[in-house]
């Protein structure tokens, strides 16, 4: 009962959220979103081709986009988590292939991809859906620059989608905690349970996106409009 009614309300936050129009957003405006994109595509390009000794002033406009993020409304914990599953993942591999000479490429190799996702993760708070794909058509055929948009917007709902899967696997005695994924032998049920029914979940939610599209007729004009327009 407890679950349930958790659900209930993580439902109940989502439509919430996505109820609220594109005012809460940070940039609105097509061409100041077209900047942003461009802006996060450098720093994205510059995480991975900058010298070691510039990586510092790097990190510091990062960390100014994760303060604007987080009072914006983002969170940090998927980028926590994702950085410490990296960290741990790339350590153990040096560890095994290269002893511990060369653990700080290691350490240096994960913190040039962390820097890379930051500005990825501050363009999806700070710009709409609609405005990323509005400028994503400039220079992208229609339906490509849909999808990606399309991507950007259900991000919070596939979030959810895994949440509840790996909830309920676990309540079903899937050995799939973090205590059990220290084991290797674990991983492949992680693989079955969870993974493998967020790939159908995934397939289902296209080919709804998929009908929804059709019956609005999307791609039988070849000046589409976006909303709010």
């Amino acid at each position: 009962m407890l679950v349930w009614a958790k659900q209930r309300k993580q439902y109940a936050d989502l439509n919430a959220s996505a109820s609220v129009d594109s005012c809460r957003f940070w940039v609105n405006s097509p061409s100041l979103c077209a900047l942003c994109i461009v802006f996060c595509l450098s720093l994205s390009s510059c995480a991975f081709f900058l010298p070691n000794s510039q990586l510092p002033i790097l990190a510091l406009i990062n960390f100014i986009l994760l303060i604007q993020g987080y009072f914006l409304g983002g969170k940090l914990k998927g980028l926590i988590v994702l950085f410490s599953t990296q960290l741990t993942i790339t350590l153990l591999l040096y560890m095994l292939f290269h002893d511990s000479e060369r653990i700080n490429e290691g350490v240096l190799a994960v913190v040039r991809i962390l820097l890379a996702i930051i500005p990825g993760w501050w363009l999806s708070i700070t710009c709409s859906p609609h405005r990323i794909g509005e400028v994503l058509s400039w220079c992208l055929p229609h339906k490509w620059a849909f999808v990606l948009a399309a991507c950007f917007s259900l991000l919070p709902r596939l979030t959810l989608e895994v949440k509840e899967i790996y909830q309920m696997q676990v309540m079903r005695g899937a050995q799939i905690q973090p205590k059990d994924l220290s084991r290797p032998k674990n991983w492949s049920e992680l693989a079955y349970c969870v993974l493998y029914p967020l790939l159908i979940q995934l397939l289902k939610l296209s080919k709804q996106m998929a009908l929804a599209a059709q019956l609005r007729s999307f791609g039988q004009h070849k000046k589409p409009t976006h909303w709010p327009e």
